[in-house]
């Protein structure tokens, strides 16, 4: 899918193209925009559609971002297809992104007793995953382990960012009192975006990187690792996470 901008005045210009599973495509487009910092926030949006005007298996392919502001394309386009795996992704330092996102300073915390339960109840809202076995999920709880939302693409950050553009559009921006559990393991890009929507703590399945702890600490994430069963590792700012 393209991801088109188009400020106040000219024409809509491509930011990036990501390989996804379609499905809230409207919110993919937005979740990136905010999440990479395309645009400040959600006040900024003024409407999101497909491109209709193509032929072809481009329909339905092109959605474009209109925002109430001009934006500055030239210093977040992506001029590679993106593939929702690993890595820095066009971020050349740790300096550079601390510099656009404050750090997530939210007194929320989670009990232990409320992360056990979260990858049962993600599993068990992974429909998609359910019928092929071949995608991942992120879902937003409540910190009393409530399932808000649920997301599922190819692309692990995919995911998150359908998370994010569904919460930006339903006016729930900043996420200071939720928890993130993805179905994978935490990379970089997934605190990133996690820290840009202010979401404080992200928990998953698998391990977090070296990189993704790293950011985390300095972002203000805890971040939560290896949640399978009766156990879990705790690998930044362990004082949201409450031992009962």
């Amino acid at each position: 899918m393209e991801i088109r901008v188009q400020g106040p005045a000219g024409p809509p210009a491509p930011v990036s193209v990501t390989m996804r599973t379609p499905g809230h495509d409207f919110e993919l487009a937005v979740g990136f925009c905010l999440s990479e910092r395309v645009v400040a926030g959600p006040d900024d949006v003024v409407t999101v559609e497909y491109c209709l005007r193509a032929e072809g298996p481009q329909e339905y392919n092109v959605v474009t971002v209109t925002t109430r502001v001009p934006v500055d394309l030239d210093a977040h386009r992506r001029l590679f297809v993106s593939n929702a795996s690993c890595g820095l992704c066009g971020k050349t330092t740790l300096d550079q992104l601390e510099a656009v996102c404050s750090p997530v300073t939210s007194a929320t915390s989670v009990s232990a007793t409320a992360l056990r339960a979260m990858p049962g109840r993600l599993r068990a809202a992974q429909a998609v995953f359910e019928a092929t076995g071949g995608v991942h999920a992120t879902g937003l709880f409540d910190p009393d382990g409530r399932l808000r939302v649920v997301r599922e693409d190819v692309g692990r950050h995919n995911a998150l960012d359908k998370v994010v553009g569904w919460a930006a559009l339903s006016g729930q921006l900043p996420l200071f009192d939720a928890v993130c559990l993805v179905s994978g393991r935490v990379s970089f890009e997934i605190v990133q975006k996690a820290a840009t929507a202010g979401i404080p703590v992200v928990g998953a399945v698998s391990a977090p990187s070296s990189l993704a702890v790293q950011t985390a600490e300095r972002l203000g994430v805890t971040v939560v690792g290896f949640l399978r069963g009766d156990r879990f590792n705790v690998y930044s700012r362990p004082e949201r996470v409450i031992a009962t």
